[in-house]
């Protein structure tokens, strides 16, 4: 049987802290708790479940703690966890199994994690695989019988563990807030972390944030070395800012820059949106259908279920326009208020993936 340290990094999570251990404090052989800066009674709580408790000067860097906690892990695996996370009965069981069972080969175990819909900030999926188990010390291993090299690539066992997410409130003004701060050190974000800005902001960010990061975005466009990825993510965001700002010289103009490459479902659906907005609906109609038909590269809801509201809503005002015509079709009337009772059962019956 493996021996697990638990590690984590807190800062004032006094109203959750108790609910995380309680779910899983007997499952682990040594309870790391890193503190940066707490002003509540979380480090007391803490105290309830042990006392290996550490305090570590806040650095803007989440990565840095994180390194901090691991540091201090003695046993063969770290699982870390936030404050927020809660394992239940079914789930504790299966962890429960999997430390009598794990395979020493194995060096990062996945676990579903689960975020309900409120408080979903970046994530497309009803749930995904996050790497939550870790071996402590790497063992380095040769492969090939011939040309025998080093294996790099760790070896990964995505387990039916879920790891339920529930925080009290959203993060995403402390997170938009670290990002623009990484920009201004660096001069640019990484691809991963200009993904993630982009996800955040069209999953819970308010026309301040965007309007804030627009300068994140405008420098993309001039960097040579961004991928097409990063353009895409980048032309969106600006596009939504020049829309909801009522420039539509600089949101047509840009919306059309990588045609066809950086069609995606988050371009179609806010064209359709301009469109709609200006009672043009027939116009709206294509835009949103070629949302439903193209790749979501941000926020799947884009692709699916808001574009698929949309032409509902598209095909009653056709169909208003049609019954207040003198000389409107009952063969029209009733084709668009069918296709719009189509559309919302589409929308209702429309779910996130699973990863």
């Amino acid at each position: 049987m493996i021996t697990i340290s638990l590690c984590m990094i807190v800062k004032n999570e006094a109203d959750v802290l108790r609910r995380c251990l309680v779910s899983i404090a007997d499952l682990m052989d040594e309870i790391i708790i890193v503190d940066t800066g707490s002003t509540d009674n979380t480090k007391e709580i803490a105290a309830e479940f042990t006392d290996k408790i550490y305090d570590f000067k806040w650095q803007e860097d989440f990565a840095a703690a994180r390194n901090f906690a691991f540091s201090k892990a003695e046993m063969d695996y770290i699982y870390s966890a936030d404050a927020d996370e809660v394992v239940d009965y079914f789930n504790h069981k299966r962890l429960a199994e999997l430390k009598q069972a794990l395979l020493p080969e194995i060096e990062i175990v996945q676990m579903h994690y689960i975020t309900p819909p409120e408080f979903n900030t970046t994530a497309n999926y009803q749930k995904e695989y996050r790497p939550k188990l870790y071996k402590r010390l790497r063992e380095f291993v040769w492969v090939d019988a011939v040309h025998e090299t080093v294996r790099l690539e760790p070896v990964v066992y995505d387990s039916d563990i879920e790891i339920k997410h529930l925080p009290k409130s959203l993060h995403s003004s402390r997170d938009f807030e670290l990002f623009r701060r990484v920009f201004e050190r660096e001069g640019r974000l990484s691809a991963k972390l200009h993904s993630m800005l982009v996800k955040e902001l069209f999953l819970s960010g308010t026309t301040k944030d965007f309007l804030a990061a627009s300068h994140i975005f405008e420098a993309v466009l001039k960097q040579q070395d961004a991928s097409l990825d990063m353009k895409k993510e980048a032309i969106c965001s600006l596009c939504h800012i020049y829309h909801e700002s009522g420039d539509t010289a600089r949101f047509f103009a840009l919306a059309f820059k990588l045609m066809p490459d950086a069609v995606c479902g988050e371009l179609c659906y806010e064209i359709g949106s301009y469109f709609m907005e200006q009672a043009d609906y027939e116009e709206a109609v294509q835009w949103f259908e070629a949302a439903c038909q193209t790749e979501a590269v941000i926020d799947a809801r884009r692709g699916g279920k808001l574009p698929l509201l949309a032409l509902a809503q598209c095909c009653r005002e056709i169909a208003r326009q049609v019954q207040d015509d003198v000389a409107g079709d009952e063969e029209q009337l009733k084709f668009y208020l069918e296709q719009a009772d189509l559309y919302e059962k589409e929308a209702i019956a429309w779910e996130l993936p699973v990863s």
